[in-house]
């Protein structure tokens, strides 16, 4: 997933953003929290392209799925 996200302490002392980029990871989620659409992140993030959101997205998607769960009581 480097390659898609990376984290080092000399950017935002290393909180994980989009690879080649100083955009936090957690700044996509807070767009989506608050009911913005994709679009409205990539337009004040145009550093981060759609192709580099959907496949971190794709990733975590992947890497949630494959996680075994106990099931909440």
């Amino acid at each position: 997933m480097t390659d898609l996200i990376n984290r080092s302490e000399d950017i935002l002392g290393g909180t994980p953003v989009f690879a080649g980029t100083r955009v936090p990871v957690q700044t996509l989620f807070d767009y989506l929290e608050e009911g913005d659409n994709l679009d409205e992140f990539l337009d004040d993030f145009p550093a981060v392209t759609r192709e580099h959101v959907i496949k971190v997205l794709e990733k975590m998607k992947e890497t949630l799925l494959s996680q075994e769960y106990e099931s909440a009581a």
